[in-house]
């Protein structure tokens, strides 16, 4: 393994995968976020809690936009480090991925990732804009999704040794992991949080969120995928 030009790779794929889910958050998922804020502004001035001048929505302007700017930070960062993980998992099991070339395969193992690791987990616990939820709960919501993002990973892992060991009937590693995801989505508690905010509203930032999420997951496999063709990282040097 070329140990700089994997890394080069990993870093590059996982950097530009973070900013293009960067920038379509800000360019789709924002407007959402602009309503459920908007929303939240009038409940205080309702409640009494602000008051509704010049100088509140000036204090609030400088907010979002150091808020979306941080975003963009934070969306690189989420990105490279997606990026490092689906990496190392590509080259552990670059050879026993179905696919003609590096693209396909890595676009196979994006899929498997992506449903492990944000879609199985978004079933059961749907992305809220951040206007939805109580302060109090942040640590248990936090707690829970990490929980079952960690079982879900952990059973794929489980499932995916049954299945190299099944030489035939290798459909039932699947139906395992199934049935054990099953059983994680009855144990595991509810989001305790009403919704206060339209339906409408959570309906669109969740599928736009979905959206975005899915085109860096394509984003991600696409380019590493074709690196990894164009530079051969796993290549043997020979010395002579």
């Amino acid at each position: 393994m070329k140990t700089l030009t994997f890394l080069i790779i990993v870093i590059v794929s996982g950097f530009l995968a973070g900013l293009v889910h960067s920038f379509l958050n800000i360019a789709l998922v924002e407007p959402y976020l602009d309503n459920a804020i908007g929303i939240e502004n009038q409940r205080l001035f309702a409640q009494g809690q602000a008051q509704d001048n010049p100088q509140f929505w000036k204090q609030f302007s400088d907010y979002r936009i150091w808020q979306k700017q941080g975003s963009i930070v934070a969306g690189v960062i989420l990105g490279t480090a997606t990026g490092a993980l689906f990496g190392l998992v590509f080259a552990y099991s670059r050879n026993a991925l179905p696919g003609q070339n590096d693209v396909q395969k890595a676009l196979v193992l994006a899929g498997i990732l992506w449903a492990v690791l944000y879609f199985i987990p978004f079933l059961k616990y749907p992305a809220n804009p951040p206007t939805v939820g109580e302060p109090d709960t942040i640590t248990f919501r936090a707690i829970t999704y990490v929980a079952f993002v960690a079982l879900s990973s952990l059973g794929a892992f489980g499932f995916s040794r049954i299945y190299k060991r099944l030489e035939n009937k290798k459909f039932l590693a699947f139906l395992g992991y199934a049935i054990f995801m099953s059983i994680v989505f009855f144990v595991m508690p509810q989001n305790p949080d009403p919704i206060k905010v339209p339906l409408e509203l959570v309906n669109g930032f969740r599928m736009i969120s979905a959206v975005t999420v899915t085109i860096s997951w394509i984003t991600n496999a696409l380019i590493l995928g074709w690196l990894w063709k164009k530079f051969q990282p796993d290549s043997v040097v020979t010395r002579t």
